[in-house]
């Protein structure tokens, strides 16, 4: 098998920041049945994304997220300046991030233009919306 294939085999690396418990449980659950193998990974902040990022503290053996699913509501650090930071920072500037949001007038309050993502998408309250929205994406599709 060529390194090519192999490297599209292996499971998305997600990582997904989220504080709200049970949008955390819904987003797993709605990738756990998605068409392509991945791993998802959950912070509940802008501060441990960073952290997991950067491979610090208990983060040290994070793998690289292919892509970030981002709240932009967040505590300590909100998800706006969670991407400003992460911008900044050579090795985690190409690293597509889909925003996830809970109403779309967030968006609408949003400066969209200055949030630099990959997609913003509004996180459906039906269970089988939101796995029906992960088969969707192809963003991170392989």
């Amino acid at each position: 098998m060529a390194a090519e294939e192999r490297k599209m085999k292996r499971p998305i690396e997600i990582l997904l920041v989220e504080d709200n418990p049970d949008d955390a449980i819904l987003t797993r659950e709605a990738f756990h049945g998605a068409v392509f193998a991945n791993r998802m990974h959950v912070v509940s902040d802008g501060v441990e994304a960073l952290a997991f990022l950067r491979k610090e503290t208990r983060f040290e053996s994070a793998p690289r997220p292919d892509v970030i699913l981002l709240d932009l509501h967040l505590p300590r650090m909100g998800g706006q300046e969670f991407l400003d930071k992460m911008r900044t920072e050579n090795d985690f500037e190409k690293i597509p991030v889909c925003v996830l949001t809970g109403a779309a007038s967030d968006l609408e309050f949003a400066d969209v233009s200055k949030i630099n993502a990959a997609c913003f998408l509004v996180k459906p309250i039906d269970p089988n919306e939101f796995a029906k929205m992960t088969k969707d994406l192809k963003v991170w599709n392989p």
